[in-house]
């Protein structure tokens, strides 16, 4: 059928590499026509309607000869010829409707998560993943080093190695590591993004360093996941000269829930290399006291956990 091979070259055009099959698929059953789009309707011995171009307006809705204004924003192609095949009985005996879409410009995707203008944003043409990481605004500080696609089966398999089906069968999910297509270590994992698809970006794992250093704040873990009470103190740009660091403590969420178990830390044995340097663990806090006080009471602990709310997030190189 000429109209189906042009809908299909013309979906292709946006799809890249997926089979005819799975474009077909999507364009004649999933896609839904909204705002912008462009399509092409054919009446069949019809003069006032013979591939009429029309555009979908910011209000879904679209004028034909004939029927004057049309709802047709949320329509699939087939719906869209079926409403037009029962309006037009009116005039025509068993009207045969085509419908094709010439452009593509309604295509919602969801981005969710650290990113600065998370929501829904429309596909403008064909787009990668950092592109539409960049129509969110870009990531956030707290980002994590990982962003996830998941997809609609219509669409395809997501072209990510480890990439898997959900338990429902209705959507494939896929992992990608931010750090291997910011610095174009895999350029294939920048992968063309589909209408509906869900981009989140999980916040980082994050450890905070309160109290008597000159960068308090939180820190970003590194992809490997852990870091020591010497990198969190370099990277706080070290202690204050009122710094208690003898009676420092790591707070650390307990594994049910309720207080935090506290580890005592003598950051100037450490230092020194007179006492083994101390992994810490996500959303730990280590609380570096001043030295006017010789002893740090658990009320100033429950202090410092109280200040990460609202602290700056730090973070070296972006991966």
């Amino acid at each position: 059928m000429r109209t189906l091979a042009f809908l299909i070259l013309t979906v292709v055009g946006v799809a890249g590499a997926q089979s005819v099959e799975s474009v077909k698929e999507a364009a004649l059953t999933s896609y839904r026509l909204g705002p912008d789009d462009q399509v092409v309707v054919s009446v069949a011995d019809s003069e006032e309607i013979a591939n009429r171009q029309i555009q979908i307006d910011t209000n879904g809705e679209a004028s034909l000869p004939l029927l004057g204004r049309l709802r047709v924003g949320g329509l699939t192609v087939q719906q869209f010829e079926q409403d037009l095949a029962t309006r037009l009985k009116t005039y025509y005996k068993d009207p045969q409707v085509t419908v094709t879409i010439s452009e593509f410009r309604s295509q919602p995707v969801s981005v969710i998560g650290a990113v600065k203008q998370p929501g829904v944003h429309q596909l403008r043409g064909t787009k990668t993943l950092v592109e539409i990481l960049s129509l969110a605004g870009g990531l956030r500080d707290d980002a994590g080093n990982t962003v996830k696609v998941t997809r609609r089966k219509e669409w395809g398999p997501i072209p990510l190695a480890g990439a898997v089906a959900d338990p429902s069968g209705e959507f494939t999910v896929g992992e990608v590591a931010l750090r291997e297509i910011m610095m174009a270590q895999r350029p294939e994992a920048n992968i063309i993004i589909r209408p509906n698809d869900v981009i989140t970006v999980p916040k980082a794992d994050l450890v905070y360093v309160i109290g008597e250093v000159m960068k308090a704040g939180g820190f970003v873990l590194a992809e490997r996941g852990d870091m020591s009470v010497l990198q969190a103190i370099s990277m706080a740009g070290g202690m204050t000269k009122l710094a208690g660091g003898k009676n420092a403590k790591i707070l650390r969420p307990a594994a049910k829930g309720g207080s935090r178990e506290e580890i005592a830390v003598d950051l100037r044995k450490i230092l020194e290399g007179k006492a083994q340097d101390i992994s810490m663990q996500p959303e730990d806090i280590l609380f570096v006291p001043t030295n006017v006080a010789k002893n740090a009471g658990i009320r100033t602990a429950e202090a410092a956990v109280q200040m990460v709310t609202g602290v700056v997030i730090w973070r070296g190189a972006r991966f």
